[in-house]
Order: C-alpha cells, then structure tokens, then sequence
C-alpha cells in the first residue's frame, strides 16, 4: 500500500546531465532469443507501422505513440523496440535508427506511456543489445539511455512487484555494465540486489515461476539468459562469479520446468494468462541456451512428473500427455494473471491438441476478459453458474480456491490422480468439487463430484478447433476425430450433455471457433471417458 502511494505521489525530474562512459566489452555477445518481425513496411523509411497482438496500425503522427484509443498494451508493445533484435532484424537496420531518432523528438523525458517503467526497462534492454550485436549508437541515443535509467532507477514498480520488478532490476543490470563509473556501479548493484531479493521469491523449488503461467516463465527465463549473456560480455565489471553459477542453476531448473509444461509440439500450455508469440517459442529459448554453452535441458522421463511447488501434473501413457492443474491460485498478493482454472487439464493424443483450455486473447478490463479468465472457459467445473474462484476487474481476484487432498498413484491398472478445492464453499450449502483423472492403456477417465448440495453443476470440456466432434441422440456416447484421422470414443456414463459454441484464444487478439462438450451432474457426479487406439 505504501508502494502504490508513493509511485502515485513521486515524479522525479528527469536527469539530463551527460551519460557516462561506454563500457569495452572483453567478452563476446552470443545472438538472443528472436521474436517475430513486428515493423512493417521495412523497405519504406519513415512509414511506421507496427504488428502487436495481432493488431495493426501505423504511427503517422507524434501523438500516436500514446493514441487514446489503442489498447494500452499495444502501446506498451510500441515502446519495447523488440523488432531491434526480432527476426531479420539486420534487414531494417537504417529504418530501425531512423526510428530511433523519430522515438527521442517525439517522447520527451517523463512524457507519455513510454516513460512508464516497464516500457523503459524492455527498450534500455532491447536498446543496448542491438549495441553489442555491433550497432553504433549516437551519442544523443547514448545520452537519452543514461537519462532512461537514472529515471526508472528512482520509478522502480515495488507497487507491482513479479515480473514488472524483475523487468526492471534487469534494464538496471544491463545500462550499469553498457556504462562505466561509480553512476554505473550503482544501478548494478541497486539492480543485482533487487534480483537477489526477487529470484529466491519468484522461483520456486522446482524451477517454476511463482505466477504459474507458462507464458510469464518463458518471459523470465529469457530474462535470465540475458542476463548470462551480459555478464559473460563484461567479465571485467567486477560482478561477483558467483552470479553466473547461481544464473546458470536457475535457468537449468526453469528448463526443466518449462519442458515439463509443453505439450508434444512443442509449445506451452494454456494456464493462466498464457498465449503463444508472446514469449519466444520454448525451441527458440533452448537454442539460445545452446549458444551460451549450456548443456540439453533433461527433465527427467516417466509416466508421472509432479512439479510440486508450482502444483502441475504432467502424465505420460503411449500416446496420451495430460497436464493436470492442481495449483494455488498464484501468489496471494499478485494473483493478477491467475485464472479461476483449478482442477482443470489439458490433453494432447497422437501429438495432438484435443482438450485445450481457452487461452488469452486480451487483458485490460471488460466482460470478455473476464469471460476468459472464468471457470467456464476451462476444463474443469462449475457449480451454479459460478467461478471457483472470484476473478475481476482484469487483474483481480477475490475468494480464490485452495486445492487439497491430492493423491497421485502408479497402478496396476494405470495412472490415478485424484483432488478437491473448497473454491465454492462460499456458496449456500458449501459445495466441494471433487475430481478423479484415471489414466490407462488407450483410456482417460474423468470422474466429476460434489460434495454438498448445489442447484446446477456442470463439467466443461473444451475441444481443440481442428477436433471433429459427433454426439449420439441420447447423449451417451460420442465419437472424435483428430486431423490426421485418427478416431477416439467417447463416453458419457453419467449425466447429460450438450455441445457448445464457444472460442478458443492461442494467440492474443485472436478467438478461433471451438466447441465444448457441457455434461450436467443431476446427481452430483459424471464420468466421462475418451478412448483410443
């Protein structure tokens, strides 16, 4: 509470004094993770028209760079200067400067939405590794990254704290080691102090980021290859060795973790705030891991791998992957990309996506966003029209779900998990949703119960758009089809069902038509079960 007082209070004048010296790098650079082109129009100087989010417009005038209109995120976005090191990035090397000069006439210091923090922190970043991937910078450019940082240095987001934080504590990292001098020492060490501080609460033991969205993880394990990358470019800055072993042991850990949560191809699962193109691709992560000489992420094989701290379940059977959220809600004091998804699951057969949460598509505020954050829009149930836990206002939650009573067994028979929340104890009766994931040889079954008393009930199973979908009249069994062909039954044993129109989000500013399969439990229980060959 202080923080948000004080961040809403303290607006420091920017300092424009002179910058202090570059740094000679006496190490080498190694290539970063690339995300996609977001410049359009690279062979027009001064055209500028930008990609986000699956968005499009074009900055045709000063005041566009805060348009009141476009969603604050893209803006954020336009600010980043990501498209300096995305893909093909030394094809537009004379647009990407003459961008550079148009951002400094038309952004005064501490003016407009690209002085906010988080937006300085990901240009200063993005900035100086277009320098050491052997782009000169001007001396004015050089001076406006010193007054960038002396700004953020006294604006850091302890109001937020997560990844904003870290975002922040990074840019500080990086301009204190672009720079020399005692200026220069101090933003490393207010920097490394805050990342000290942050990693040990943000990682948790088995490698997992404390927000529980893959998405968010990728971001910050990039964060920490960076960080690996600048420090081995700077060898003499006199940063304690002891960082990049530490450096190195996490992002070790967050691999693992990371190759835990993906499905067969090769991409994150939908948990939480998470989307694909965001974060660079998890293959586009380990290749760069490779190139800082690090060795092949081995996240241990088997039918069950338990992430315990975060609280995934990954299970492994022939053809089958499921990946189980039996997690926490987040951190209690940053639950803003948390989803009211307990006990939901994803399903991949044959190398396939076929049950998918819906994903994300926006942010901000407004009936859609919390659509996609609500129980409904996963795999999981929902009792009396109700979410398990109370998301809103975009980022916020109230009442949230604990889960318990976990068991994870190695049968005779299979796989058997099984796990309660008491998110709808809030509600008359105090109902308690049950679930039990049975995992055999060409089988899964998902067995449904509530315990307590409720008017209405009822599972959701949200299919990949690609899946072919058929129903029989009674609503007692079904048949699915995967693109390559291959069939998969399904049964209802209990209850009755429907399929459902409904949207699945992959990427943000995208809702791709899908169709969930609503089964009702009159009795408070279900079973369903798919099964294949």
């Amino acid at each position: 509470m202080y923080s948000r007082l004080w961040f809403q209070a303290h607006r420091p004048t920017p300092d424009l004094s002179p910058a202090p010296a570059v740094r000679v790098t006496t190490g080498r650079w190694q290539r970063p993770a690339r995300r996609l082109a977001s410049l359009l129009n690279p062979s027009l100087l001064n055209e500028y028209a930008f990609c986000f989010l699956n968005e499009r417009y074009a900055i045709k005038a000063p005041s566009d760079w805060n348009h009141p209109s476009w969603e604050k995120l893209w803006l954020y976005n336009l600010h980043y200067f990501d498209d300096l090191n995305a893909e093909g990035a030394e094809g537009r090397t004379e647009q990407h400067r003459a961008l550079i000069v148009r951002w400094l006439a038309e952004n005064p210091p501490a003016v407009g939405i690209g002085w906010e923090p988080y937006p300085i922190s990901m240009r200063l970043v993005n900035w100086i590794k277009w320098a050491l991937a052997g782009n000169a910078l001007a001396p004015t450019w050089v001076r406006s990254l010193a007054v960038q940082v002396r700004y953020l240095s006294r604006r850091l987001e302890y109001h937020l704290l997560g990844n904003h934080l870290l975002a922040n504590a990074k840019a500080l990292v990086f301009a204190g080691l672009f720079f020399q001098g005692e200026e220069a020492r101090r933003w490393v060490e207010k920097g490394l102090a805050v990342l000290d501080r942050e990693l040990k609460e943000q990682i948790l033991s088995d490698g997992g980021h404390f927000e529980l969205s893959p998405m968010y993880h990728s971001l910050i394990l990039e964060d920490l290859l960076d960080l690996l990358n600048l420090l081995r470019t700077y060898p003499d800055a006199g940063v304690d060795p002891a960082w990049e072993a530490r450096l190195c042991k996490l992002i070790g850990a967050m691999r693992e973790w990371l190759a835990v949560m993906c499905h067969p191809d090769g991409e994150i699962a939908l948990f939480n705030d998470a989307a694909f193109d965001i974060a660079c691709p998890p293959a586009e992560l380990d290749a760069y891991a490779t190139r800082l000489g690090l060795l092949a992420c081995a996240p241990g094989s088997g039918p069950i791998r338990h992430l315990t701290a975060t609280g995934y379940i990954r299970l492994d059977q022939e053809a089958a992957c499921v990946l189980l959220d039996v997690a926490r809600i987040g951190p209690d004091y940053i639950p803003g990309h948390a989803h009211a998804d307990t006990l939901s699951f994803e399903l991949s057969l044959f190398g396939q996506r076929v049950l998918v949460n819906s994903g994300t598509a926006c942010y901000g505020t407004g009936p859609e966003r919390e659509r996609q954050r609500g129980t409904a829009a996963h795999n999981t149930v929902v009792i009396d029209g109700q979410d398990s836990s109370e998301v809103w206002s975009g980022f916020r939650v109230a009442r949230r779900a604990r889960p318990r009573d976990l068991k994870v067994e190695q049968r005779h028979d299979g796989i058997q998990v099984r796990c309660a929340h008491d998110g709808y104890r809030r509600l008359p009766g105090r109902p308690v949703h049950k679930r039990r994931w049975k995992l055999g040889k060409g089988y899964l079954a998902v067995r449904d119960e509530i315990e307590g008393p409720c008017t209405e009930a009822q599972a959701r199973f949200h299919f990949h758009p690609e899946m072919s979908v058929e129903i029989s009249e009674d609503c007692s069994r079904g048949r699915l089809r995967l693109p390559g062909g291959q069939a998969i039954g399904l049964e209802i044993r209990t209850g009755s069902c429907v399929l459902e129109k409904t949207t699945y989000h992959p990427h943000f500013g995208i809702s791709e038509p899908n169709r969930c399969l609503c089964v009702g439990l009159p009795g408070r229980v279900s079973e369903v079960v798919l099964r294949w060959v």
